[in-house]
């Protein structure tokens, strides 16, 4: 059995790191770079859930209602980018297995609808990602600032994320025969330069913050 299968039959919260990276480095077509990207927006948000249950007590009264919210969202966005990574290991192996039918017509139409699939997972990384960030700029003026340089971590990470999958989205652009699942995920990432951007004055601030 190869690694890339069982892989794919652990679920990835039950993987060790250890062995997620040898896979990740073994000559299989799964996990790779979208796998990778889900794993960047999972620990950006597990980074900001950090900051914000350090942000809780007393001196944070004001903004307990803001902080709870944080974590309650970064947990979810944790869990969901760990599922993406799973799923776009899936999807990919569609694909690989669409790419080994005689070909054909039918060889044709499944390798396009595996190439629509496999541009799913990463899309919703960039939607997760993309919200880990609008998180961090919500946390950075109030979180505790004993730990702020991990919301810069958490903005760097969901950056890596947001441009790693897109070039997973790309990539399989060119094979999806249908203009409108095209246009909706060119319509997907559009706005990656700019989220990536927001993470970038995140970055800024804190780093500011820190020389001062």
């Amino acid at each position: 059995m190869s690694a890339c299968v069982t892989w794919q039959n652990a679920a990835m919260r039950d993987s060790k790191i250890v062995d997620f990276l040898a896979e990740l480095a073994d000559r299989v077509p799964a996990p790779g770079g979208g796998a990778t990207a889900a794993l960047h927006a999972a620990q950006a948000a597990a980074l900001l859930g950090m900051v914000a249950r350090y942000s809780t007590g007393e001196r944070y009264t004001a903004h307990a209602e803001t902080i709870v919210a944080v974590i309650a969202e970064t947990d979810n966005l944790r869990t969901r980018a760990l599922r993406l990574a799973e799923e776009d290991a899936a999807a990919f192996t569609a694909v690989t297995n669409a790419y080994r039918l005689p070909k054909g017509e039918e060889r044709s139409a499944a390798i396009a609808a595996a190439l629509a699939g496999a541009a799913e997972p990463p899309a919703r990384v960039i939607e997760a990602a993309a919200r880990v960030v609008e998180l961090c700029e919500l946390l950075l003026p109030i979180g505790n600032r004993n730990v702020v340089t991990d919301i810069a971590a958490a903005a760097e990470a969901a950056r890596a994320a947001l441009t790693t999958a897109r070039v997973n989205v790309e990539v399989n652009l060119g094979g999806v025969k249908d203009e409108r699942v095209r246009e909706e995920l060119n319509l997907r990432i559009s706005g990656v330069d700019a989220a990536a951007a927001r993470a970038d004055w995140v970055t800024a601030e804190v780093r500011e913050e820190i020389n001062r």
